[in-house]
């Protein structure tokens, strides 16, 4: 060994020593800031002036400032809507310093001025999402839709306009108002709510009214240490509100057309002086009628919350949402033509229901438990469980036949002469009742720590749960006669010809019940976010073990256990740019038998996805910019070869969705607010078994249905804030479909035409005060979804409002 490097060697020595001392003197600085009540303050900067030392509060309210050399500092505070704040502290070597702050803000103040400059953005998803990772940085394409762009588009329910505000997301079915059912990235995504899958059957829950509803997450991909089981084209959840500790109220009435009237009131405040003991209580009545005849959805819904501090660290919540709904009978929306007709052949307010149906009742109850517990301002452990009951009587309407067609009427199997003809209709009814039992349990610890120069955000954790539904719609009625059938050139709405339907509903529904569907899952998940290069670099691994097993009263039980795993890479190109990729997986258990003893396995579907995030002008507005590609493998289809009583099934393929997303919201220029999106999302047969195509006709290439090509949305909202006008806001919103596929594999002759929709609006608000007025569908537009049924031979089709208005008052106290 020559001088040089034993020179070499005693300088790297010498400098390692001299890192390692100047380490072991540094200091550090901690403490907690909050708002006027004692409530902490999140999101707030810190900064020792002068130098590059920075630090955020947390949840909490807590920050800390780690390796500052000792010595003289001013601790500024300096966020928006904040008054500046500076303080002089000491710095010891190898001790703590703790300086804490109580700002004369209260959170009502800061919530006023996050709305002002970001209207209709939000940076962090909620506590049910599980997730301690700000939007920006998280691999995956998540959309909020806050509570500002509810109340600016007068969105009354879940299913009332809320998809607008996300890129690619459909519904084929309105279910009226009942069911919301979102299709996104080529099939229906999960329900959620408060973190919570809720979803019993293909028929529910029961949409959501807005006055409980403080904003709405949508997470594309399958996030599988969210989902039990289920699609992987993503989820959406419903985020209730919650009480913030300010003495405050809000109520709101609004009327608008066709005998549309609505009253809502939103109570938030506290029990004592030490704001330990919280309360919100939310309320709605809703009178809903229809451009249809016979046609309503009216409700009403109380929403109680409380929580308890049971000290600094602990908190418990206690939460109910009941809603309660007397609408018209299920399918009465509905308007049918022959296969020679096809779509849109009646007037827009035209109907098929029978007046004299008695109303479909639904009772929709569920209630929440949840423990929060701070260890430190590293960790938090929380726990939540959650029931459900649904409790539906009523009917559900559906043609038995429509002309022109020959019915078959002789025992001995030949065609009679009795014919419907042309725009003739047998219309029924069945009983629909049904009752859904849920039990949901979660619990999950949130972690940060240091490995070194590495950091981990750590989330692990289990869920537990349990569904039950069953239903009655076995006992049918039909309405008309072939002597005497519904005419729809000359509809009759008296007393139809069969008369009306008396079912028997004495007998308890467990014993008449047909539709049975039972769940039951556990499930532990582990991820780990890793920091590198100071968080510019964070890579993700996760990992989800689920058991489920699944029953049904059309299939044998099904049991499965699977592994889903996760892994994501985000990158931080600047504090305001990130760039992403995630691949993931979902699955769904399945049951048949496969000939020759074959094993069957679950329907897996997994995920690769890209994505650029963007925020602009420090913050104000942000663009998402995303590409993927679904695989759905495994799924199950009848054997084409049965014959007799034979049940088998084959492996109908593999189906492909690919898209891309485009996402943008939040305020471009003062009082200039906008949320605008587009997607391209193309559905396919990937792979298909030789007899599964011979016998179905489902060939490689065919489109999955369930979708629409091209969808654009935006919405424009400018306030002005200043001079004698300030307070008065213009609104203006379109919403746009292209290459729209039914939700059939039966696409019929004729296809769905495109869709736009113009919206707008004007408010105006001074002190207390405010007043909106809307007027939706302004071009008057015949706009419609619907699908072609072959069974009988038929398209149907439902319609939306033509141009209609709404105006409200909302007075703030």
């Amino acid at each position: 060994m020559n001088v040089n490097t034993i020179k070499k060697l005693l300088f790297s020595l010498l400098f390692l020593s001299s890192l390692n001392m100047l380490s072991q003197e540094l200091g550090k600085v901690s403490g907690k800031v909050s708002l006027s009540g004692n409530l902490p303050a999140q999101n707030i900067s810190i900064k020792l002036k002068g130098t590059k030392y920075t630090a955020v509060t947390n949840a909490n309210g807590q920050y800390e400032i780690k390796n500052v050399k000792p010595g003289s500092y001013l601790v500024a505070i300096n966020s928006v809507g904040i008054k500046s704040v500076e303080e002089k502290i000491e710095v010891i070597a190898k001790q703590t310093t703790t300086k804490n702050f109580a700002l004369s803000e209260s959170q009502e103040d800061l919530d006023e001025v996050i709305i002002t400059k970001n209207k209709y953005k939000q940076d962090k998803p909620s506590l049910s999402l599980r997730l301690q990772t700000p939007v920006l940085e998280i691999p995956q394409n998540i959309q909020i839709v806050s509570s500002q762009t509810l109340k600016d588009q007068q969105i009354t329910s879940m299913s009332d306009g809320v998809i607008r505000n996300v890129s690619g997301a459909v519904r084929l079915e309105h279910w009226g108002d009942m069911y919301t059912n979102i299709s996104m990235r080529g099939s229906q995504i999960q329900a959620f709510r408060n973190g919570f899958n809720v979803v019993s059957s293909f028929w529910g829950p029961l949409t959501e009214d807005m006055s409980f509803v403080d904003h709405i997450e949508f997470v594309k991909g399958p996030a599988g240490f969210m989902l039990s089981s289920g699609d992987p084209s993503g989820l959406y959840n419903v985020v209730t509100k919650k009480p913030t500790g300010i003495t405050k109220g809000e109520a709101s009435v609004l009327a608008g057309s066709f005998d549309f009237y609505r009253a809502s009131i939103d109570l938030d405040g506290k029990f004592d002086k030490a704001g330990k003991f919280l309360y919100r209580f939310n309320g709605a009545f809703q009178k809903k009628g229809s451009h249809r005849p016979f046609e309503h959805n009216d409700r009403y819904v109380i929403a109680p919350v409380f929580s308890y501090q049971l000290s600094d660290k602990t908190k418990v919540t206690v939460e109910y949402n009941g809603q309660f709904a007397n609408t018209s009978e299920v399918g009465s929306y509905y308007v049918f033509s022959s296969v020679n007709e096809g779509y849109a052949t009646t007037p827009v307010d035209f109907t098929m229901t029978q007046p004299g149906l008695p109303d479909t009742k639904i009772n929709d109850h569920s209630g929440y438990l949840m423990f929060e517990h701070n260890f430190d301002s590293y960790w938090k452990l929380t726990a939540q469980t959650s029931y459900f009951k649904y409790l539906m009587d009523g009917y559900s309407s559906w043609p038995g036949a429509i002309g022109p067609v020959s019915i078959d009427t002789d025992a001995n199997g030949s065609l009679d002469t009795e014919v419907l003809s042309q725009g003739e209709i047998i219309r029924s009814v069945s009983i629909w009742d049904a009752e859904s039992d849920m039990f949901l349990s979660q619990i999950f610890l949130n972690g940060k720590f240091n490995t070194g120069p590495v950091s981990h955000k750590l989330l692990g954790g289990m869920d537990l749960g349990r569904k039950d539904y069953m239903a009655d719609w076995g006992q049918t009625h039909a309405l008309d006669t072939l002597e005497d059938p519904f005419n729809v050139l000359n509809p009759d709405y008296g007393t139809p010809a069969n008369g009306l339907p008396n079912f028997d509903e004495s007998t308890p529904l467990s014993q008449r019940a047909v539709g049975l569907y039972g769940q039951q899952f556990a499930a532990g998940y582990v991820q780990d976010e890793l920091g590198f290069f100071e968080n510019k670099l964070r890579l993700t691994l996760a990992a989800r073990y689920t058991w489920i097993k699944q029953t049904s009263s059309y299939s044998d039980p099904a049991a499965d256990n699977h592994i889903t795993p996760r892994i994501g890479l985000s990158w931080s190109v600047t504090p305001s740019l990130a760039v992403y990729g995630v691949y993931d997986q979902a699955f769904t258990p399945q049951s048949g038998i496969i000939r020759n003893d074959g094993k069957v396995k679950p329907l897996t579907g997994s995920n690769t996805e890209l994505g650029i995030k963007k925020d602009w002008f420090n913050g104000t507005w942000n663009t998402t910019l995303s590409a993927y590609s679904i695989l759905k493998e495994n799924e199950l289809t009848s054997d084409p070869l049965n014959s007799g009583q034979e049940q088998y099934s084959v492996v109908l393929g593999k189906k492909r969705a690919r898209g891309i997303e485009f996402d943008l919201r939040g305020k471009i220029l003062d009082g200039l607010n906008l949320i605008a999106n587009y997607a391209f999302t193309e559905s396919i047969v990937d792979e298909v078994d030789p007899l599964v195509s011979l016998a179905t006709g489902i060939k490689k290439g065919d489109i999955v249905p369930g979708y629409s090509k091209h969808v654009a949305n935006a919405w424009l909202n400018y306030t002005i804030s200043n001079g004698t006008l300030k307070g008065l806001g213009v609104s203006l919103g379109g919403s746009y479909q292209a290459g729209r596929h039914t939700d059939t594999w039966s696409k019929g002759l004729e296809k769905l035409p495109n869709y736009f929709r113009l919206d707008g609006g004007l408010s105006y608000e001074t002190g207390k005060l405010k007043f909106t007025a809307n007027v939706f569908n302004i071009l008057d537009e015949y706009l419609y979804s619907g699908s072609y049924y072959e069974w009988l031979q038929a398209y149907y089709w439902q319609t939306e409002q033509p141009i209609n208005g709404r105006i409200g008052v909302t007075y703030k106290f």
